[in-house]
């Protein structure tokens, strides 16, 4: 089917499968990106309920949204809480995203990314909800042979991360097949940024990404920044990577739930389409914040592609989307406002969920 085809069959969709006010099961909400999302969701006037174990997010970043402590792999947990009322759709943001670890411990993001996610889908089914907005990433492209990747481009994940969301993604796309899921799923660049209100930002416990982590040193907390392998084919032998502010992807699943139709499931692609180098980045967060950002130049990471951008057409005529805050100065500028008011993030102790065979560590709070 060509892309305006595909773009015209959803657009139709939109009035006929979307009520003016969704009650919505957000998985991972309480997270950096899912936080953003529940934001809003709530801001367009709808009904976000989150469902998080709180191993990297954060309570406080949800306060005013219903907020069940549960784990996807605690099926009692899980069905509980998507059978205590009526939910109109899905978004799934839950797993675990850190390149390195996953090369260590493969068996760890099998089990978050794609055997949660498919514990996710069977509740779903069981349920009857049948319209899914999924998280994903650029990295199932691995390392693409042209400097742009569109979603036709091969999928050859070099990495267990990678490999993990791409089974789900398959799974995603079967289930559409058999039974009339209707899914979106989200293949993410490069998440920065934070909200422009300043009270919603980056806070992993490790930290992994380069702006927050370049941050850290501009605010004395840490001596330098890593640079991990200045020997890629690139202009400056640093990677290339596409930013995209967090707001902006917020953004996209929301517009992306207006355009699920069920029996269907498709990818989209959202970055900024603008290639930046590491050293691009450290030397606009020297110059927004004011301060010296050194840097240590360090091995490449293992599993890190040379450089990944993105083509957003099918997002821009299919979703109607444009990434408006994604300029690295933005990005940067919002991240500063973050990290300076808010040194300690959150300021809050990750929880470690217990989830036995047949238990329910299942909790709630308003």
């Amino acid at each position: 089917m060509a892309l305006k085809d595909e773009c015209c069959l959803f657009g139709k969709s939109l009035k006929q499968v979307v009520n003016s006010r969704m009650r919505l099961f957000v998985t991972g909400g309480a997270g950096y990106i899912g936080s953003h999302a529940v934001r809003r969701f709530r801001e367009a006037g709808h009904d976000p309920w989150v469902y998080d174990n709180l191993s990297t997010g954060h309570r406080s970043a949800v306060a005013g949204s219903p907020l069940w402590v549960g784990d996807l792999a605690d099926e009692r947990a899980l069905t509980a809480a998507l059978s205590s009322t009526r939910f109109d759709a899905v978004v799934h943001f839950a797993g675990a995203a850190l390149v390195a670890e996953s090369i260590r411990e493969p068996l760890h993001y099998f089990a978050q990314n794609t055997a949660r996610g498919v514990a996710l889908l069977d509740a779903m089914h069981r349920q009857g909800i049948d319209r899914l907005v999924m998280s994903s990433t650029c990295t199932v492209y691995g390392q693409p042979s042209g400097d742009v990747v569109r979603e036709d481009s091969p999928l050859v994940p070099i990495n267990p991360y990678a490999r993990s969301k791409l089974a789900l993604e398959w799974c995603v796309a079967d289930c559409a097949a058999a039974f009339g899921l209707g899914a979106i799923v989200l293949r993410y660049f490069n998440a920065a940024g934070a909200h422009h209100r300043g009270d919603l930002g980056e806070d992993h416990t490790p930290e992994t990404h380069l702006v927050p982590n370049a941050l850290r040193v501009a605010l004395g907390q840490e001596p330098c920044v890593h640079v991990c392998g200045t020997d890629y084919p690139t202009p400056d032998g640093t990677c290339l990577r596409d930013y995209v502010h967090v707001e902006d992807l917020a953004e996209a699943h929301l517009l992306a739930l207006e355009q699920v139709v069920p029996g269907r499931s498709v990818a989209c692609n959202l970055g900024s389409g603008l290639p930046h180098s590491v050293h691009e980045v450290i030397e606009e967060c020297r110059r927004v914040t004011g301060h010296p950002v050194p840097a240590l130049l360090s091995p490449r990471r293992p599993g890190d592609a040379a450089s990944l951008f993105a083509d957003t057409q099918r997002a821009r005529e299919l979703l109607g989307w444009e990434p408006r805050h994604s300029s690295l100065d933005n990005i940067v500028a919002s991240a500063w406002a973050w990290h300076s008011r808010h040194p300690a993030g959150y300021g809050e102790t990750p929880h470690t969920p217990l989830v036995f065979p047949g238990s329910s560590g299942l909790r709630r709070s308003a």
